[in-house]
């Protein structure tokens, strides 16, 4: 018997005053079996870091073609792109061929800076993309937020993001790795 997702709700609330973007999103989230809290924890800031009405989770792990999260116009061509972890560099040129804008959320310390250097001489070309590492310290601490039933709050300002619970707040460090071209 195939073990199921696990469903999270979250109340997030974003106050992001550098693009004057202040709302509370109601999401429900499906854990895939084999996802960790901490790489799921990930995407709920990738989603907080680019809020937007038309921003969606994907199918994400159980699907190859599509992101973790992605935004759409209205024609449902592919704005922006945004993957989680370390994925394959052949499917993060096709991702960048079909959007506007693909960035890339990393994490897992060594492993992630291996990654970039295994993929960096095809990736660094490619003028729509970017790529950015969060540092282990960082993940682990998102990863103690996750609840089943969560209210979180995303604070960002002057270049420092906050992600924060009733109870704990977790100063995100977030290191640019690659910046697309604007």
């Amino acid at each position: 018997m195939a073990l199921k997702s696990i469903i999270f709700k979250v109340e997030l609330q974003i106050a992001d005053m550098e693009r004057h973007y202040y709302h509370t999103h109601t999401l429900t989230i499906a854990q895939h079996p084999s996802e960790t809290d901490e790489r799921m924890m990930v995407r709920i800031l990738a989603f907080a870091l680019h809020a937007h009405e038309a921003l969606t989770f994907g199918n994400g792990l159980s699907t190859d073609d599509e992101p973790d999260l992605w935004q759409k116009d209205l024609t449902g061509a592919i704005e922006c792109w945004i993957d989680v972890g370390l994925p394959d560099e052949k499917l993060v040129r096709r991702a960048c061929g079909r959007s506007n804008h693909v960035l890339i959320y990393n994490y897992g310390g060594r492993g992630a800076d291996m990654w970039w250097a295994q993929c960096r001489a095809k990736l660094e070309r490619i003028s729509n993309l970017s790529v950015f590492n969060l540092p282990v310290e960082t993940t682990r601490a998102l990863a103690k937020l996750a609840q089943r039933n969560m209210q979180l709050h995303c604070t960002i300002q002057d270049g420092q993001i906050w992600l924060a619970n009733n109870e704990n707040t977790v100063l995100v460090e977030l290191h640019r790795v690659k910046d697309a071209a604007h």
